[in-house]
């Protein structure tokens, strides 16, 4: 049974659907949000110099006048300090004291506490020979999220997507909040590697489950409105991160307040699409009742049986019974070519929008604003973004906004150290991040409307896990330094556009159902493609014919 055709019956966009989505989707994207980026401030690294015991009774400019010495760009270094008599320096000041070699810090550092309290840096001294500690930590959390991305797919496709949300959840909230605790970097890790577990997966229930519960003309809608709540995710952290100054508070403040989302487990339904993908009609018109009465759209009593007796087909029957693993979206030629494209642009995305994230601090200034303007300058993207999905479609939207993303990024070769070095940097770092943005948003509609029903959870997983190969080599790019990230990325970006152009148009179609609907769905070589148009009047697909 095709959800599309019941839809408006019952509501395709009505105030159940909108309760819902204000009240319990929306603010389910937070915990993806804030655990996604909260790292990078709780192992941010302040400015530091080498301390010297004997030198602390003196103003903090004169000691380091005294004791580090100059690297090669003209700045004090923070790593080496000069080999002197500092006791005699201490006991008699007036006295010419040789400098002496330098030499790697002796007893510690001293850190700039101005604009953090603590870090994981400041407390386990994680600077000069461990400075890459932090940078492996992000790898780590990414190696998390590619494991947790491909169970989910399995969890949200086998058990559903309600249960899937809810165990991932208190994965998140457990290790989340168990992080405030750790006593050592490496047991710190560990519990980010159990955050970094449900990193992105736990977004994919809230925007899987609103595509899912709304008819084909909403789905650009409600994925807007996803993807606007992820971005007030990246803003608001940027506020905690701004307030909170001490790794350990933030990461209760960014944990804590998700228990009360088990609140959910009564308001929140499974998809009905999913259920009767799965062959569990009583489920799913038990859902479907609710919907019809909360928006005010009577059905008779024996009307989903009578519905139902019209679409049953025994071919969809045995098909949707069925137990689908990665193996299905590579068994058909059609769904072979659609599911590597996707799972390539998904690499490109995901590499770029998580680079473009953490690279925020790197372009100087204040870090705190950088990561603010980050996340609110995707705001507006949306403004262009919702018309142009609506009157161009999903393909033509995708492929455009990666393209002005790649070339916004690849032009940062050009951005010279100047005058207008400054401003043009970041006047690019936000075109990219703009482009970047906008293909975000696009891709998982996309894909979720390209991948057949029966193995749509698991396809958008297999896809996001191959993503999630780009964060764990974009903070050892970004190590790196300078301007190479960037192109790189805009590189990427690029070839993901031009291979957008060879996936088939979605909008104001139906969903496949099935793994033949999949197949047939944009396939030339068909003569009975399901390039189908959205008939509410219609238990089956209306397909057109493709020479």
């Amino acid at each position: 049974m095709d959800l599309d055709n019941l839809l408006p019956d019952v509501g395709e966009y009505g105030t159940y659907q909108k309760r819902l989505l204000w009240f319990v989707l929306l603010p389910c994207v937070l915990p993806c949000g804030f655990h996604a980026y909260n790292q990078l401030f709780m192992a941010a690294s302040p400015q530091h110099w080498c301390y010297v015991p004997e030198l602390k009774h003196l103003d903090i400019k004169e000691a380091k006048q005294l004791s580090i010495p100059k690297s090669n760009n003209g700045k004090l270094s923070q790593c080496l300090m000069y080999d002197r008599n500092y006791t005699a320096i201490a006991s008699f000041p007036n006295e010419s004291v040789p400098l002496g070699k330098a030499v790697p810090c002796k007893y510690g550092w001293t850190f700039d506490h101005s604009e953090y309290k603590e870090t994981i840096v400041t407390e386990w001294n994680l600077v000069c020979n461990k400075d890459f500690y932090p940078t492996g930590a992000l790898v780590l959390l990414a190696i998390g999220g590619l494991i947790g991305n491909y169970i989910f797919g399995y969890i949200q496709d086998g058990l559903g997507r309600k249960p899937a949300f809810f165990i991932y959840l208190f994965i998140e909230t457990v290790f989340g909040i168990g992080t405030a605790f750790m006593n050592s970097f490496w047991s710190w890790v560990l519990f980010r590697f159990g955050v970094g577990f449900t990193v992105p997966a736990i977004l994919a229930t809230p925007y899987v489950l609103s595509i899912e519960l709304v008819g084909p003309e909403y789905r650009t809608t409600v994925t807007i409105l996803i993807n606007i709540a992820y971005s007030i995710a990246l803003t608001l952290l940027a506020c905690i991160v701004y307030l909170v100054r001490d790794w350990r508070l933030l990461a209760l403040y960014t944990s804590v307040p998700f228990a009360f989302f088990f609140f959910y487990l009564r308001d929140m339904p499974e998809s009905p699409r999913w259920l009767l993908a799965r062959g569990s009609y009583a489920k799913a018109e038990k859902i479907l009742n609710k919907m019809a009465k909360v928006n005010n759209k009577p059905i008779p009593p024996d009307w989903f049986s009578r519905k139902k007796g019209e679409c049953d087909k025994i071919i969809h029957d045995v098909e949707d019974k069925k137990h689908y693993g990665v193996t299905d979206l590579f068994r058909t030629p059609n769904l072979r070519k659609k599911t590597l494209i996707i799972t390539f642009i998904w690499f490109t995305n995901t590499s770029v929008y998580v680079g473009l994230s953490y690279y925020a601090p790197l372009l100087g200034g204040n870090e705190f604003l950088n990561f603010f303007l980050a996340g609110a300058v995707e705001l507006p993207t949306y403004l262009i973004l919702w018309p142009a999905m609506e009157h161009w479609g999903r393909r033509c939207a995708l492929s455009s906004s990666m393209i002005f993303g790649g070339l916004s990024c690849v032009l940062t070769i050009f951005n010279q150290e100047n005058e207008f070095g400054t401003w043009l940097g970041l006047v690019l770092y936000c075109c990219g991040k703009m482009g970047i943005s906008c293909s975000y948003v696009v891709l998982p509609l996309f894909a979720s409307e390209l991948y057949p029903t029966v193995v749509r959870g698991l396809g958008m997983s297999t896809s996001a896990v191959v993503g999630m190969l780009g964060p764990i080599f974009i903070p050892l790019l970004n190590y790196m330094g300078g301007e190479l990230p960037l192109l790189v990325m805009g590189v990427l970006l690029l070839l993901g556009g031009i291979a957008t152009l060879f996936l088939p148009e979605t909008h104001h179609l139906h969903l496949p159902q099935t793994i033949e609907d999949a197949e047939n769905f944009g396939n030339s070589k068909s003569k009975t493609s399901t390039s189908t148009k959205w008939n509410s009047g219609s238990c089956s697909n209306q397909n057109d014919t493709v020479s």
